[in-house]
């Protein structure tokens, strides 16, 4: 089975974690599940939910961010793909500066190292230009930076379809196939 490690810190936006994660379930991906101290209180006040309630959807298993011994840290366990959503400002820097002070920041690392795909997605607003010149960087090593924005042209009708348009884009950087919304066709515009 294919497996990824999903990280969700500080930023505002658990709820596109969430719905990320259910679909890499739907998908039978594995899922290795980091959520930093401030990603736990985001998830608790945004969608009422602790890590541990994540960790009861279908293949993701939790993995304790004080842990640098986790499977996640080690080049040597073979993982598809790492995206850290939401990407809190900190977070980007600490990956920026090749500081890996925790399993989320050292996860992103160790994807570096080893080639392997890394998807950030900060949802901070607006951005520091410090943010912009971390992301900047990251982008130059191949990492791709894939902001929480959801378009509208698609004709959103809940917030549920504009998490949906950026799981969608998360996923289709992953390689994995989807329903989440309609793609577009160029016939949309008369």
């Amino acid at each position: 089975m294919p497996e990824a490690v999903v990280a969700i810190t500080g930023a505002s936006g658990s709820v596109y974690a969430e719905r990320l994660l259910r679909a890499l379930s739907e998908a039978e991906w594995d899922v290795l599940l980091i959520v930093t101290r401030e990603g736990a209180i985001n998830l608790d006040l945004e969608l009422d939910m602790t890590p541990d309630d994540l960790a009861e959807i279908p293949g993701i298993s939790l993995e304790n961010n004080d842990n640098l011994a986790a499977r996640s840290a080690s080049g040597s366990a073979k993982i598809d793909h790492y995206v850290v959503c939401p990407a809190s400002g900190t977070t980007i820097g600490k990956i920026a500066a090749g500081i890996s002070d925790n399993l989320v920041t050292r996860s992103a690392l160790v994807a570096l190292k080893e080639r392997r795909p890394l998807i950030v997605v900060p949802r901070e607003a607006p951005y520091a230009t410090v943010h912009l010149e971390n992301m900047t960087k990251l982008s130059n090593w191949g990492v791709v930076v894939l902001p929480a924005s959801p378009g509208f042209y698609h004709g959103p009708q809940s917030i549920a379809d504009l998490v949906d348009f950026v799981v969608a884009r998360i996923l289709d950087q992953m390689g994995i196939e989807h329903s989440l919304g309609q793609r577009w066709t160029g016939e949309e515009v008369q």
